[in-house]
């Protein structure tokens, strides 16, 4: 957990996002951003988690190193009237005005499950990612995107709905970020690999590898 909630010093508009939260059913790692220049940053929980309703349990999940842009939104299963109905309308979660069973409720809408994102995700400006959605680490998700299925580690998504545009690295590299996991590594070793990382270079990063 952070300790402190403002990565720079003077910008109010970026915090470290686990150092805000305080729904149990939201979990992020250490070192997740968010910016928000048209709110205050440390309200995502009431802003950008919605229809988050403690009925399903469902929880929303976000890995290390993440950079989450403003507007961001999450959107949970509360949101999704049932499509199994002959009706849209939802008349379970209306059981006192037509006389239905209080434990019917949660079959207005389509269960799809939490929201789990991986490590080293960028999410860019106003986008939106659907109840269910599972995206891979180092994912890049395009401003305004609106993603409604799982999204691979190191692919760029972008479109409504989101589709893929390509991925950030070939095969052998992915292989090689997947098994070098960087963000469980210690902050000290972190901070020594620097170089490697902001260089972005195949050669680099086998360099790396043989230098552990």
């Amino acid at each position: 957990m952070m300790n402190k909630t403002y990565p720079r010093t003077g910008d109010l508009q970026t915090v470290y996002l686990n150092a805000v939260i305080q729904d149990p059913s939201i979990e992020v790692g250490d070192y997740t951003i968010y910016n928000d220049f048209v709110t205050d940053p440390r309200d995502f929980e009431h802003n950008n988690v919605l229809y988050h309703y403690p009925i399903h349990h469902e929880r929303l999940i976000i890995g290390k190193f993440c950079s989450i842009a403003c507007g961001v939104k999450f959107i949970f299963n509360c949101a999704n009237h049932s499509l199994r109905s002959l009706s849209t309308y939802t008349f379970p979660l209306f059981y006192e005005e037509w006389d239905l069973k209080k434990s019917d409720v949660a079959s207005a809408w389509d269960n799809k499950g939490d929201i789990i994102i991986g490590n080293d995700v960028w999410i860019g400006y106003e986008a939106i990612v659907l109840a269910g959605v599972h995206i891979g680490d180092g994912a890049i998700i395009g401003a305004r995107a609106v993603v409604t299925k799982d999204v691979p580690p190191y692919t760029i998504v972008g479109g409504v709905p989101a589709h893929t545009i390509r991925r950030r690295f070939d095969d052998a590299t992915i292989a090689l970020l997947q098994k070098l996991q960087w963000w469980n590594w210690p902050v000290e070793r972190i901070r020594a690999s620097l170089p490697y990382f902001i260089d972005g270079e195949y050669k680099s990063l086998t360099e790396l590898i043989d230098n552990l």
